[in-house]
């Protein structure tokens, strides 16, 4: 199996581990009053599994994108940023130069 197929799988598989914790927790601390509507539910199970792949989705999602984020790139060790050349400014002679813009109708010309 190709290493990139195999990381996203793990990181798949982390993310949804992380979304059923998550669930977890929302059921045992009853936030919004959750356990109670799940547990007096017909429909209580497919309820909490539609949150657990709702939620499973998107972690999984954020999971591997955090590991594709931190994959090393080799080429970053060389030098960069050219040949590092000081450039010469010369600031004793100072040229005026006027910008003009045409005005447009109904508007003053600034001087």
């Amino acid at each position: 199996m190709p290493k990139l197929i195999r990381m996203y799988i793990i990181n798949v598989a982390i993310g949804f581990g992380i979304a059923a914790l998550f669930v977890g927790m929302l059921l045992w601390f009853n936030v919004a009053n959750l356990w109670h509507l799940v547990a007096h539910s017909d429909s209580g199970l497919l309820a909490v599994f539609i949150l657990w792949l709702a939620n499973g989705i998107v972690f999984a999602g954020v999971q591997f994108a955090i590991a594709v984020m931190r994959m090393k790139d080799d080429d970053d060790d060389g030098p960069r940023g050219g040949r590092k050349i000081p450039i010469r400014v010369d600031t004793t002679k100072m040229i005026r130069v006027r910008a003009e813009a045409p005005a447009k109708a109904g508007q003053y010309k600034r001087l």
